[in-house]
């Protein structure tokens, strides 16, 4: 196994959750979302799974056809006193193109859409914030089209999808996709990033 994906797991299984806040993204696939999410410092725990949906309990079949209203979302466990929601924010509109609607590289769908689900008012202030500056600044050449919704119920994604980046490091999409965005990232968010990545 490629020993820097694996070190970029977290030890999810024993998470102090006192004193933690909980974020909700989509940014398309999920696996790419939650390897970016796990390496930054304050970031607890990262879970893959579904969101905004009409279906209870969906698989992950039934999300990729695109029918249930689902998105590819991360539920993130994070420390305020380490990473704020803000800082989370700006990886969150980093990792992926906020300006293209229900597709993200060759994932097509609404199941792949560009999403914030917030859990209270100071979230949503900050995502519109957020949002509306980015667009105001220029910094894309096309208006951001990110979703901001209350968060709903979030369902766990089938526990193959969990810590994918790190348990199948030299699976395709994982070298090919995955791997760059990563890297990519690290280099713009190096002052944020966990002592062990």
């Amino acid at each position: 196994m490629n020993n820097e994906a694996s070190s970029t797991a977290l030890d999810e299984d024993n998470v102090d959750m006192a004193n933690t806040e909980i974020a909700t993204f989509g940014t398309g696939c999920f696996w790419c979302t939650e390897a970016v999410l796990e390496s930054l410092e304050g970031v607890k725990k990262v879970v893959s799974g579904y969101a905004g949906g009409s279906v209870a309990n969906p698989s992950y079949k039934e999300v990729c056809t695109g029918t249930t209203g689902h998105a590819e979302c991360v539920e993130v466990v994070y420390d305020p006193k380490v990473i704020t929601y803000a800082e989370l924010l700006e990886a969150f509109f980093r990792s992926h193109d906020p300006t293209s609607l229900n597709k993200q590289g060759n994932d097509i769908g609404t199941q792949y859409r560009s999403v914030i689900f917030y859990h209270n008012e100071d979230q949503r202030k900050l995502a519109e914030q957020a949002k509306a500056e980015l667009d105001k600044s220029g910094a894309y050449a096309k208006p951001i089209v990110t979703e901001i919704s209350k968060a709903p119920k979030f369902y766990i994604a089938e526990d193959y999808h969990q810590n994918y980046f790190a348990n199948n490091p030299d699976q395709g999409y994982c070298s090919f996709v995955i791997a760059p965005k990563l890297d990519k990232f690290k280099k713009v968010f190096k002052e944020k990033l966990r002592k062990n990545t």
